[in-house]
């Protein structure tokens, strides 16, 4: 049942009741068993931003892969984890990513900007917003540049309706919003969601610097644990 759970919650970010529905099983049992996931550090839970009285659980990528490394290796010297391959992303250039936010000011083109950086802009990526900001969020844009350096000082906010009519092989959304009241992304070929806060509720201006510096790397991790996925869509057209 665990390994279940952790399968489904590797394509998405997923609600308890989507998980039963997964796995056609009683939603105590599956609430017991993310339970245990939850007290193993290897899923994480945040409450939606649209509706607080729902969650989101994810994946910890890293410490799954550590985990799974460390039950590798204790069962025989020869599967001792070897050095990650960088993924080919000259192979990538065929492939069409989109990500979506509400404002289309920080989340989703930070993480526009990181998959541009990460695939050395072989993938196609953009960005988009169901109800777009009118500037990017200076801190997206500082951050960005701290940490990455990457500039989207120029950048503009988009409206996903100036996409209309476009194909896209992958779509994922980082808001709660986004994903549960505002577009249906249901008939593309993979639609992915990451449940990621809104990085400019934080109060103060300190402790939005401070989450958005935080949301970049978290936004950065699922980008590097994105490349195999966009591989492997390629290989199954």
């Amino acid at each position: 049942m665990r390994w279940r759970l952790l399968s489904a919650l590797a394509t998405s970010d997923l609600r308890v009741r989507e998980l039963v529905d997964l796995v056609e099983q009683p939603q105590s049992l599956v609430s017991y068993h993310l339970r245990l996931l939850r007290e193993g550090g290897l899923v994480a839970a945040s409450r939606s931003s649209l509706d607080g009285r729902d969650s989101y659980y994810h994946l910890d990528l890293d410490r799954c892969a550590e985990e799974l490394a460390t039950s590798g290796s204790s069962l025989h010297p020869a599967l001792r984890p070897r050095p990650a391959a960088d993924v080919d992303v000259t192979y990538l250039s065929s492939v069409a990513v989109l990500f979506v936010c509400t404002g289309n000011s920080a989340r989703s083109p930070i993480a526009e900007a990181l998959l541009r950086q990460a695939t050395r802009g072989q993938v196609e990526v953009i960005s988009a917003g169901s109800r777009p900001k009118p500037r990017m969020h200076e801190h997206a844009v500082s951050v960005l540049r701290e940490q990455f350096d990457i500039d989207i000082g120029g950048w503009r906010p988009r409206h996903l309706d100036s996409l209309a009519g476009r194909q896209f092989d992958v779509v994922v959304t980082l808001c709660d919003k986004a994903r549960e009241a505002c577009v249906d992304f249901a008939n593309y070929r993979r639609w992915i969601h990451w449940s990621i806060p809104d990085p400019a509720s934080a109060g103060d201006d300190k402790a939005t610097r401070r989450t958005f510096a935080h949301t970049a790397s978290e936004i950065h991790t699922r980008v590097r644990h994105l490349l195999p996925v966009l591989t492997t869509e390629l290989i199954n057209r």
